[in-house]
């Protein structure tokens, strides 16, 4: 009988050149307690399903293939729909002219690809986010693909974010659609470039906007500032000559610390005489058409004092 004692199981998924290196016998890896995931990759059977070993896993047992589409853009932490945000398939990229990857529960594919689209933290091999947005570019509805790009080009907080740049630019994006203008999903890549704006924070602001332009609105100014001091209270989106701010408050504005900063936000944009508009999880519910009939209306009746206006864009 084997002892258990000379050798561990990993509890993340392993691969067999793990196994071997910890002395597991190939008997062991045949038990009902441990599952051969896909060729080479092997994992307990009650184990909970972890991505970021799995893609992990994966990376270790195919030299010269990289993690990318869905998979990268989850453990890049890019936004998605639901339908994908949850999804456990492996997907796993390699070279165009070599042999594609086929393994049980592996998605593969065969791409083109030049330097600075991969990446390596030492463990994983992805597609970078500029990348896995291009590759997502032939799944994603176009709206969807737009809330990815504008998630990637967004400015970080140095405070919040812990970094200062942001992941791409639109000229790098621009550039690296020129170096694939055959690959599939590359016309709809280009319409939602045109569509992206650095200044949208989270997916239902962006949601928020395309909504305005898909109904004939005037397309709003971004991380609208009341004043031009570096602690001015901020709008999510709005018209300075009209004086109307649109906020969006998700789920985690309901917390009372935020909901006193919020009124507070409000109400010094009332105080200056701003129309202020917030919108909820509600409003994103029936995709902003409420939303649109509120900001329609705001601008019909909104009017504007050049004076007073010009008087905002200085910090007055």
């Amino acid at each position: 009988m084997e002892s258990t004692e000379a050798f561990s199981i990993p509890e993340s998924p392993f691969t067999l050149d793990e196994a071997r290196a910890r002395g597991i016998p190939r008997s062991v890896l045949r038990r009902k307690s441990v599952e051969h995931v896909s060729y080479r990759l092997y994992r307990l059977s009650d184990s909970d399903f972890n991505l970021r070993e799995a893609a992990r896993a994966l990376c270790a047992a195919s030299p010269g293939a990289w993690i990318s589409h869905s998979t990268a853009a989850r453990l890049h932490g890019l936004v998605l729909p639901p339908w994908l945000g949850t999804s456990n398939d492996l997907h796993l990229s390699k070279a165009a002219g070599t042999a594609e990857a086929r393994r049980k529960g592996i998605v593969g594919h065969k791409m083109t690809f030049f330097p600075g689209e991969i990446e390596s933290d030492g463990e994983l091999v992805m597609g970078t986010r500029a990348r896995t947005w291009l590759d997502m570019a032939r799944v994603l509805p176009l709206a969807d693909l737009v809330c990815m790009g504008d998630q990637i080009i967004r400015i970080p907080r140095p405070e919040f974010d812990g970094r200062s740049k942001p992941y791409a630019t639109i000229g790098q994006l621009r550039a690296m659609l020129e170096r694939h203008k055959n690959l599939q999903g590359i016309v709809r890549a280009r319409e939602a470039l045109e569509l992206m704006r650095v200044g949208s924070d989270s997916a239902p602001e962006t949601l928020l906007r395309l909504a305005m332009l898909n109904a004939g609105l005037p397309e709003p100014d971004l991380q609208l500032k009341l004043w031009s001091s570096r602690n001015s209270p901020s709008a999510d989106a709005g018209y300075r000559e009209r004086r109307i701010a649109l906020q969006y408050d998700g789920a985690h504005h309901r917390d009372p610390e935020q909901m006193h900063s919020d009124r507070r936000r409000d109400k010094a944009f009332e105080a200056a005489g701003w129309m202020v508009l917030v919108f909820t999880d509600e409003d994103l519910a029936d995709g902003f058409q409420g939303a649109v009939r509120q900001i329609r209306s705001a601008l019909r009746k909104a009017w504007v004092d050049p004076s007073i206006a010009s008087g905002f864009a200085a910090g007055a």
